[in-house]
């Protein structure tokens, strides 16, 4: 992870946009970190996102709803909770699958 001063991200702000594309950027002042810039790809992989995109009605609920039958099938051992990167694949494949649908 890179480091900047403030003075020298306001400084070579270009170079700042740069590295913030290709790794966080955590910002100083008084040899204090002070801030982080990271890119709107690697926000996107964020909660963050949820700031700037606009849901849909009901989608808060919707959302609870299917987190809570998930957390209540696994506590009553109906299923089980996958490993981080399995569940990425499982994921990825059903995304994937849901896109080439609607296309």
């Amino acid at each position: 992870m890179k480091v900047m001063t403030a003075r020298d991200a306001k400084n070579h702000f270009g170079e700042f946009l740069d590295s913030a594309r290709r790794e966080p950027v955590v910002v100083t002042k008084n040899d204090r970190p002070v801030g982080i810039m990271i890119s709107i790809e690697d926000a996107a992989d964020t909660f963050f996102s949820d700031f700037f995109i606009d849901k849909e009605s009901g989608y808060d609920e919707w959302l609870f709803g299917k987190v809570n039958k998930t957390m209540e099938r696994v506590a009553s051992s109906e299923t089980k909770l996958h490993e981080h990167t399995d569940a990425m694949s499982v994921l990825k494949g059903r995304l994937e699958a849901r896109l080439h649908k609607t296309s």
